[in-house]
C-alpha cells in the first residue's frame, strides 16, 4: 500500500508541475540556456519583441534533468484537471488529509503567482503535511494541525532574480485569496513587514536564512515583494528543496524541505525555543514521526543530512544530541544506529539495572539481566560462553551460570553499561555480551579510567 500511495503522489506532483509549467510558459516562445558564473540556467523567451526591440526573458530554473524534461514536453502538456482530481480522491481514500480550505487557498494563490517558481519554500506544519503521501505513511493527526503558513527564501536567490521577474507585493497576492489579509507592523520598524494575518487569525510568516552573528533586522526579499525574519539554521532546512503537491483542489505545486532536513531541523529548533513554548511538543512529535519512517525507508539520505549538520560545528552536534534525548528511546536509538553514533552522543543517557531477579534463558543460552533507559526496558544478555570462559561458571546446570554471574555481578554490570553507552548500536533494546566481548570491554574501561586519572 505504501508504494502505491507514493506512486500516486509522485504522479500528482508531476501532473501539477506540467500544468504549472504550461501555464507559465505559453506556446509562442522558446527556451534558451544562459551561463551565469559558470552555471547554466534556463530562461523562457517570449515570442514578440518589445518596443525597444528586445525580447522579454522569464526565469525558468537551473539546468537539470527535470527542467530539461519539462521543456521537452512543453506544448504536449494538457490541463488534466479531471485526472488530478482522481488522484487526490484516491489519496484521500487512502487516509491522507487536505489542509484547511483557508490554508489551501492561500497556497494556491502563492503558487499561481509564481512564488514557488522563484525558489521560495513552504516550511513549518504546512510542509510537514505533504510528507505523509510523499513517504507513503499516515503521520499522527495531532502533528498535522496548523493555523500558520510559513514561507522561506534564500536572500541571495531573491536578490539574484531579475527585476522584471519579481512579484511587486506579497500582500496583493494574499488579498486575492482573502481580502481581509493585512500586514502586521513591526514595533521596531513599522515600515517593514515579515508577517501577514487575516480576519480569522490565519498568519503568514516570511523567513530568510541568517548566518554569522545573531540579528533581528528584517531581510529584504525583493523577488516576492516582502521582508523576512532572519533565522539561524534555516539555510540547512531549505537547501536542496523538494517539489511537492499540497492536496487542495486539484493539487497545488509547492517546494518543501527534504524530509530528513526537516526532521533534523526540528530537533535543533526545539532547543532554541523559549521554555514552555506551545510549539515544542509539536516539534518533537513531528521530528520523531519522520525519523521513525526515515530510518527505515531513507536511511542513506538521513545519514547524509546528519553528516552535513554535525559537520557544521560543535553547537550543531550539541543541539542535535539534546533534541534526540527528548524523543522515544527506540526512535532515538534507531536514528543513532543509522547515522553511526553511540548512545554516549546524547547527554544524560544511562542504563540503570532493575531489581528484577536474573534468570537463565534456554533460547538465547544467556543469563538475562534487566535494565532501564528512561521508560524503556533493556534486555541485557550475558552469553553462556562468556560465563564459562571468563567467569569460571559451572556449566552443568542453570544455577551454575547464575552463580557465576552473581559472583562477578559488579564487573559484568560495568561491562554491560559501557557496551550499551559507548559501543556501536547492534540491536534496539538489547545488549549481548559474549566471550570475545569481555576482554575488549575490560580494555576499554581500563583505558577510560586511565584518561580520567591523567586529568
Amino acid at each position: 500500500m505504501s508504494l502505491i500511495v507514493q506512486n500516486l503522489y509522485a504522479e500528482l506532483v508531476d501532473r501539477c508541475a506540467s500544468a504549472a509549467f504550461a501555464a507559465d510558459f505559453p506556446l509562442n516562445g522558446s527556451f534558451v540556456r544562459v551561463t551565469i558564473k559558470r552555471r547554466n540556467y534556463w530562461y523562457f523567451q517570449a515570442g514578440r519583441r518589445g518596443e525597444s526591440g528586445t525580447q522579454h526573458r522569464k526565469y525558468v530554473g537551473p539546468d537539470n534533468a527535470e527542467i530539461r524534461r519539462q521543456i521537452a514536453e512543453h506544448g504536449r502538456a494538457k490541463d488534466d484537471y479531471r485526472e488530478r482530481r482522481r488522484l487526490i480522491a484516491l489519496l484521500h481514500r487512502s487516509g491522507f488529509q487536505s489542509p484547511p480550505d483557508e490554508v489551501g487557498g492561500v497556497l494556491q494563490a502563492l503558487s499561481a503567482a509564481g512564488v514557488f517558481r522563484l525558489r521560495a519554500c513552504l516550511v513549518g506544519t504546512s510542509a510537514y503535511q505533504v510528507y505523509g503521501p510523499m513517504l507513503g505513511v499516515r503521520l499522527p493527526i495531532a502533528s498535522l494541525q496548523t493555523q500558520d503558513v510559513d514561507i522561506a527564501q534564500f536572500s541571495a536567490v531573491s536578490l539574484a532574480i531579475a527585476k522584471d521577474e519579481r512579484i511587486p507585493s506579497l500582500i496583493q497576492i494574499l488579498k486575492t485569496a482573502d481580502p481581509t489579509f493585512r500586514a502586521v507592523p513591526r514595533f521596531q520598524d513599522p515600515s517593514t513587514t515579515v508577517a501577514y494575518v487575516n480576519q480569522r487569525g490565519l498568519r503568514v510568516e516570511i523567513l530568510a536564512e541568517s548566518r554569522g552573528p545573531e540579528r533581528q533586522a528584517p531581510t529584504e526579499l525583493p523577488s516576492i515583494g516582502t521582508h523576512a525574519q532572519p533565522l539561524r539554521f534555516l539555510d540547512f532546512l531549505i537547501r536542496d528543496e523538494r517539489r511537492a503537491a499540497v492536496l487542495h483542489d486539484v493539487g497545488v505545486l509547492v517546494n518543501v524541505p527534504a524530509p530528513e532536513r526537516y526532521a533534523l531541523h526540528k530537533l535543533i529548533i526545539t532547543q532554541r525555543r523559549p521554555t514552555g513554548a506551545a510549539k515544542i511538543d509539536k516539534d518533537f512529535s513531528q521530528a520523531a514521526a519522520l525519523l521513525r519512517v526515515l530510518t527505515d525507508r531513507r536511511a542513506s539520505q538521513l545519514r547524509e543530512a546528519w553528516r552535513e549538520a554535525t559537520g557544521r560545528g560543535p553547537k550543531w552536534r550539541q543541539l542535535l544530541a539534546s533534541g534526540l534525548g527528548a524523543i522515544s528511546v527506540k526512535i532515538r536509538d534507531r536514528t543513532l544506529q543509522i547515522v553511526g553514533e553511540t548512545r554516549a552522543f546524547v547527554p544524560g543517557v544511562d542504563l540503570r539495572f532493575t531489581d528484577d531477579p536474573i534468570r537463565y534463558d534456554e533460547d538465547s543460552i544467556s543469563v538475562i539481566l534487566l535494565g532501564e533507559d528512561g521508560d524503556e526496558l533493556i534486555r541485557c544478555l550475558i552469553r553462556r560462553d562468556a560465563l564459562l570462559d571468563e567467569y569460571g561458571a559451572d556449566g552443568k546446570t542453570k544455577k551454575g551460570y547464575i552463580d557465576a554471574f552473581q559472583r562477578h555481578r559488579s564487573e559484568i554490570e560495568r561491562l554491560v553499561r559501557h557496551a550499551y553507552l559507548s559501543e556501536p548500536i547492534k540491536e534496539i533494546g538489547v545488549v549481548r555480551i559474549d566471550a570475545l566481548d569481555v576482554p575488549r570491554l575490560r580494555g576499554a574501561l581500563g583505558a577510560a579510567a586511565g584518561r580520567v586519572r591523567r586529568r
